[in-house]
């Protein structure tokens, strides 16, 4: 199946609109960065994507972004072209001004879910958020998911609801990356969290994809948030 190319970004955006939960958790972050910039606005950390149809959305309305070049981090080097490999071919590597100039309507999909992705299990079900287990060090929303609204929740995944259906090649990655966090999970012996979609949080056996509920303040913690 073709990938649709009707996308109705302003109206993505408008919908996956609120605040991951009720605290700047951006500003405790920071505290934790040699650049003093919350990790998830540092694109030496972590680089955005956008699919096209939000990249000529974004270039007609806004002069927050620009494609990757590969020389915004000078004192850590950005491999452009093995990060671009490993990039589907309907999305663009993205920087951004940087989080003091950040405009919140025109954030791309891929900020506004961070450090969230859908995660779809073996049989082709999407029940729930998981996280980039990349950024368990140094995310502070990934050692408190305890405190990610319930609005943010359903907000994603409505929207991923839809752009999965809409855009089979972004079902295809997330398939993908959920099955890569499942042969990730086996070696590491962990169970992968979840925030279900009926509202619970629940431990996820990567071998079978049976689901346990769990108190969410039981979730390990990483790093500096480690208690």
């Amino acid at each position: 199946m073709a990938n649709k190319l009707n996308l109705d970004i302003p109206n993505l955006y408008a919908r996956f609109a609120s605040p991951i939960c009720e605290v700047d958790c951006g500003q405790i972050c920071r505290e934790f960065n040699a650049s003093g910039k919350p990790f998830c606005c540092d694109i030496c950390v972590a680089v955005p994507v956008a699919l096209k149809e939000e990249w000529t959305y974004l270039k007609a309305n806004t002069h927050l972004w620009h494609k990757l070049r590969g020389d915004e981090c000078p004192q850590d080097p950005i491999d452009k072209e093995k990060m671009q490999a490993e990039t589907p071919n309907y999305m663009h590597l993205m920087a951004c001004k940087g989080p003091a100039y950040c405009e919140r309507d025109f954030r791309t999909l891929s900020c506004r879910q961070f450090p969230f992705f859908p995660y779809i299990t073996a049989d082709d079900r999407l029940i729930g958020l998981t996280y980039n287990w990349d950024f368990e060090e140094v995310c502070w929303v990934i050692n408190n998911l305890d405190r990610v609204s319930d609005r943010y929740r359903q907000e994603f995944l409505d929207i991923y609801d839809n752009l999965l259906f809409e855009h089979p090649g972004e079902y295809d990655s997330y398939y993908w990356l959920s099955e890569d966090m499942r042969e990730r999970f086996i070696k590491v012996q962990r169970s992968i969290p979840i925030l279900h979609r009926d509202g619970g949080y629940y431990l996820l056996d990567p071998k079978t994809d049976e689901i346990s509920p769990v108190d969410p303040s039981d979730f390990p913690k990483f790093g500096a948030y480690k208690e």
